[in-house]
């Protein structure tokens, strides 16, 4: 296939980036098509540990062509900051990295925007957001007032349209009891960013379709996970876009019915989540000593908040379900090591509800929470894993787990993360 669309198949933070870092070395394009700087992935290799916001993980291979297409909302300053992060650590994104001029852009009055209703929230210790501004911004690229990046090449245009925006935000920012913005520094320090990016604006449909046509390596990457998705997600607990393969269609001009495809789904070992502990989360583990632990051990903080990620055992029912949606064509299982030292693992098989079989379709985010998990119990195992290279090097109850999950779910994993690092990584003949 010269197309691979790689996408999280649970809840997000399902270590996307190290399979696409592992596979850039060979890939002709890395295309970010969907998101905005409120997910990371994190890539660790022979360069050090990055967290990507928003160039694609492609970037530490120095022949991988990169294109952020316009499905992605952008940051200016987090973009121009992980440019500069990926240049000192001697990649050069010149004549590599093409932006779609048809991005949105965040701005100030939406962070300021995105906290203030937070903040409402929060006084009940419910806060949904993470106050990067992606609700806003796409909220105003829905109802027409966006700003995007074609914007700024007429700057008399952009500078109405900046002014029309603050002027309202700025109205509900004080009905809020938040401080407004100032119109003239927004509007310099967009300038002054558009100067410095504008070397890197052209139009990537033309991009991704020529070198798809000719049958070179493309690999979509996609950010969040499929469960948060804005339509399948469990709503409202959802990000703002769809996350789903499909929508490389809408997020960077590929027609589907013309290119040959697959889907990889990252699936982590167990599962994460983060939010603010309000959506319902079947088969997460009781918040106690032993799972702060393990969070501590295992790092399971959100990459690009830092926040504190609710930690569950496996779930096939909701890999079921996402497959329905994404038909995988392989899955790629991370974090395997981090689980070494537990004697026994369970694996969600299903849910109940008032003593009867239910799935995840049989209601809302609201029944969700009301379903119990049924579970399976696996042997677990205490070597350390991180030393192997092929999968018949892993210890056998690791190769059990990996086998039942491949038996419920019914897709053969491909890739196993057992390590950080870009060399923990097993391919399954």
């Amino acid at each position: 296939m010269s197309a691979t669309i790689i996408v999280g198949s649970q809840w997000g933070d399902e270590g996307k980036g190290k399979l696409i870092d592992y596979l850039a070395q060979k890939a002709d394009f890395v295309v970010r098509y969907n998101g905005s700087g409120g997910a990371a992935h994190t890539v660790v290799n022979e360069h050090g540990t990055f967290k990507l916001h928003l160039l694609p993980c492609g970037a530490f291979s120095k022949k991988t062509k990169l294109l952020i297409t316009n499905g992605v909302v952008i940051e200016p300053e987090l973009l121009l900051s992980e440019i500069e992060m990926v240049e000192k650590a001697g990649f050069n994104l010149k004549n590599r990295l093409t932006i779609s001029p048809r991005c949105h852009l965040v701005f100030p009055y939406h962070k300021i925007l995105d906290k203030a209703v937070g903040d409402l929230f929060a006084k009940t210790g419910k806060s949904p957001t993470t106050g990067r501004g992606n609700g806003p911004v796409n909220a105003d690229k829905i109802t027409y007032t966006g700003i995007r990046l074609y914007d700024l090449y007429d700057a008399n245009y952009f500078s109405e349209r900046l002014e029309t925006s603050v002027t309202v935000k700025n109205k509900f920012i004080e009905a809020l009891g938040a401080i407004p913005v100032d119109y003239s520094s927004i509007k310099t320090a967009t300038l002054d960013f558009f100067a410095k990016i504008k070397p890197y604006l052209a139009e990537t449909l033309p991009l991704v379709n020529q070198a798809l046509a000719k049958g070179q390596k493309v690999i979509f990457e996609g950010v969040n996970g499929v469960m948060l998705d804005n339509d399948w997600g469990a709503y409202p607990y959802v990000t703002t876009a769809s996350t789903l393969p499909s929508y490389i269609a809408q997020g960077a001009g590929v027609a589907l019915k013309k290119i040959k495809y697959q889907v990889i789904g990252s699936a982590k070992s167990y599962m994460t989540r983060v939010d603010n502990g309000e959506c319902p989360l079947p088969s997460e583990w009781e918040e106690n000593q032993t799972t702060k632990d393990f969070r501590d051990r295992a790092n399971e903080y959100a990459a690009g908040t830092g926040r504190p990620r609710r930690i569950a055992w496996f779930d096939t029912e909701v890999l079921k379900f996402t497959n329905r949606l994404c038909s995988f064509d392989q899955l790629f299982l991370t974090r395997l090591d981090t689980l070494s030292g537990f004697k026994k693992l369970k694996i969600c098989v299903g849910y109940t509800y008032q003593g009867k079989k239910v799935t995840y379709l049989d209601g809302d985010a609201q029944f969700y929470r009301k379903v119990k998990p049924v579970y399976l119990t696996l042997d677990g195992w205490s070597e350390d894993i991180s030393i192997c290279t092929k999968f018949s090097d892993l210890p056998i109850n690791v190769k059990r787990y990996v086998k039942k999950i491949e038996q419920l779910v019914g897709i053969k994993v491909k890739y196993i993360a057992n390590g950080p690092k870009r060399e923990n990584l097993i391919v399954v003949n």
